[in-house]
């Protein structure tokens, strides 16, 4: 039985892996293209709908690591899958003036190239039960570059949403209501890119841990 548990969890996360890698793939691709045939005012267009796919699906990394299907710590995964949600949906989805800001660009294209990278090498751990050393010297040292470009992004476009936010109202609870209680969403954004203070370098801290015990381990193999 144990046997049995061992290999559904091994094809099934190879099946995520390589299910969301290929929606990545397919965001990269659509950005390059509309980055080169129409500029970057056109890039959201033209990767939302992949986009919003493939960055709600990582809500499922949440639950694997609830329910111990890999190892990785919630503290780790947790901060960076609902930072990205929340610039995926509550940000970029929500306000659509911001849209064609060159920033999208910068942070879509780092997103693609941190995940495809992150994916490919996770895929090919569950499925061959190890990944080639090339691979997994780029899943530990691209994020030097790609986690400070995408992390910049992020706060960018929330900072430049926050006229928008402001002016819309939009997911704000006014007083009085049944339940006496009151939320204002633009300084809910405001405490958001306040998060990101300690919470960027807290996972910056984190890769650069891996980092050293992945590639020194490798080094020794």
């Amino acid at each position: 039985m144990a046997g049995f548990l061992s290999l559904a969890r091994r094809l099934y996360l190879t099946l995520y892996n390589w299910t969301v890698f290929a929606g990545w793939i397919q965001v990269l691709y659509l950005a390059v293209k509309t980055l080169r045939e129409s500029g970057h005012e056109q890039v959201y267009n033209a990767v939302e709908r992949p986009l919003l796919l493939a960055q709600t699906a990582a809500v499922l990394e949440i639950v694997h690591g609830l329910v111990g299907l890999v190892r990785s710590p919630i503290s780790a995964t947790l901060p960076q899958i609902g930072s990205r949600l929340y610039l995926t949906w509550g940000i970029l989805w929500s306000f659509p003036q911001i849209q064609t800001h060159i920033l999208v660009s910068s942070l879509v294209i780092s997103w693609c190239i941190t995940e495809i990278i992150r994916y490919s090498f996770f895929g090919m751990k569950e499925a061959l039960g190890f990944a080639p050393s090339w691979l997994s010297w780029l899943r530990y040292s691209t994020f030097l570059l790609l986690y400070p470009t995408g992390i910049a992004s992020e706060v960018g476009l929330i900072y430049v949403a926050l006229p928008f936010i402001k002016a819309s109202e939009k997911y704000c609870i006014r007083m009085p209501n049944k339940w006496n209680f009151s939320f204002d969403y633009f300084y809910g954004a405001i405490l958001a890119i306040g998060i990101y203070v300690p919470g960027g370098p807290h996972l910056y801290s984190y890769m650069l841990r891996q980092r050293k015990k992945v590639l020194s381990k490798s080094k020794k193999e």
